[in-house]
């Protein structure tokens, strides 16, 4: 199956070392269909600035989008979500700057979306039994699956991992889940999967390697455990509805 027209936005922080290698991941043959990739640079500190411009002079395809102060994930994934509405773009694809997610799945996870009509699909780390392999730390992997089965029981889905970063969606799923709502923090995407949940949404998920490397975590595990909590019980008081 053809590859449909897609956008992809990188939210950035502090990504000058790992960034070019991400972009230059992306399979060749994506490079028709792609509309624009936007980076979002959110306040870094270092010259992440400077690596995309470099990158845009070969690959004019890439957009730098500025944040001059640093507003957290879920504001970067917000800006990367409306820049793709401007564009034809049938998908787009949330990439993280750090290399932990596989641009390389795309070719497979693109058609699949179109012809299984998904509007939110995740990269799982746990579906192909990579997690401790790639090198997620045993208490992750540990806390991963209790917050998967409770997230499970509260959203009547089979996943196998909430909390992964490797996320795309459908344009109609852009254009319903009220995005301006959601969190300014990485609990962002599961929000998003409650907002689709409450709107009829298809959800699915695929299965990806896990890479854990040597880059900064910038997520506090106690309070994302909490905050995701909290996102399920306000999914069960109907929070996410329209």
């Amino acid at each position: 199956m053809s590859i449909p027209p897609f956008t992809i936005f990188i939210p950035a922080y502090n990504a000058e070392h790992t960034l070019e290698e991400v972009i230059e991941r992306i399979p060749a043959e994506l490079w028709e269909p792609l509309c624009s990739l936007f980076v979002i640079n959110d306040g870094s500190a270092d010259d992440t600035s400077g690596t995309v411009r470099r990158i845009a002079a070969r690959r004019p395809k890439v957009v730098l989008c500025e944040q001059t102060v640093n507003q957290g994930y879920g504001t970067s994934v917000r800006r990367g979500l409306r820049q793709s509405l401007e564009t034809p773009a049938e998908y787009v694809v949330c990439l993280h700057a750090d290399g932990q997610y596989p641009p390389e799945k795309l070719p497979e996870f693109l058609p699949y979306m179109k012809a299984h009509g998904v509007d939110v699909l995740q990269g799982s780390r746990h579906k192909l039994g990579t997690a401790r392999a790639g090198g997620m730390p045993r208490y992750k992997v540990a806390a991963g699956h209790l917050l998967t089965w409770m997230e499970n029981q509260t959203f009547d889905l089979q996943m196998t991992d909430y909390h992964s970063g490797f996320m795309l969606y459908s344009r109609r799923a852009v254009e319903q889940i009220p995005f301006e709502r959601l969190s300014y923090y990485f609990d962002f995407d599961l929000e998003v999967i409650a907002s689709a949940r409450a709107r009829g949404l298809s959800v699915a998920e695929l299965g990806i390697p896990t890479r854990y490397g040597d880059e900064e975590s910038h997520l506090n595990p106690i309070l994302y455990g909490l905050r995701c909590l909290r996102v399920m019980l306000r999914y069960r008081l109907g929070r996410y509805g329209a």
